[in-house]
């Protein structure tokens, strides 16, 4: 049983650990990219101390919240992670230089079985719909498509019609998660997706 908690969480060529102090300079290079950063919901990091600040905001102490490094050096490339709020958000980033290798695919789906295993009932997720690469990450690693909606966007301020997918672990395979669906007046769901 206690080999199913076992972190970090490895694949052949992924580790999956928490962010550590020494991870600030590679965490560093992510952020400050900008565009990395153009679907996040944050500005690009100007100085290492914006990111120390990002790092105990966003990633200090959260339960699902990793580090993804290649077995080869150990070194943050990315994170992925997953909210522990009723949303139970799903989400991920990778440095530029890592991108359509399968990197985030391998990680999600490494994500997802341990959050099977820890009882976690459901993910969910958005994405832009002028970044349909994230939808297809989240088609493979078993999301279903489930509606869209439009929403003036924070911090950033701007318009974006964002697509929300869900993935349910406990049979309960009707759900849908419905809080951006209330929440914004402008939602609809797509039928050519």
């Amino acid at each position: 049983e206690a080999l199913m908690h076992t972190i970090p969480l490895e694949t052949d060529r992924l580790i999956l650990r928490k962010f550590e102090d020494k991870d600030m300079q590679p965490l560093h290079l992510l952020l400050m990219d900008e565009t990395v950063n153009t679907f996040l919901p944050w500005f690009p990091v100007k100085s290492l101390e914006d990111t120390r600040t990002f790092y105990e905001t966003h990633f200090a102490g959260k339960a699902y919240h990793f580090a993804i490094c290649l077995q080869s050096d150990n070194i943050p490339i990315g994170y992925v992670k997953a909210d522990t709020d009723d949303s139970h958000d799903f989400g991920y980033a990778l440095r530029r230089e890592f991108w359509h290798r399968g990197i985030a695919t391998e990680a999600g789906k490494t994500l997802v079985a341990y959050l099977r295993k820890d009882g976690v009932p459901y993910i969910t997720a958005t994405h832009d719909k002028n970044n349909p690469r994230s939808g297809k990450v989240m088609r493979q690693i078993g999301m279903r498509y489930c509606y869209s909606y439009e929403e003036q966007w924070q911090p950033k301020n701007i318009r974006v019609v964002f697509r929300m997918y869900q993935l349910n672990f406990d049979g309960q395979d009707d759900r849908v998660y419905r809080k951006y669906w209330n929440l914004y007046d402008a939602h609809y769901v797509e039928k050519h997706l």
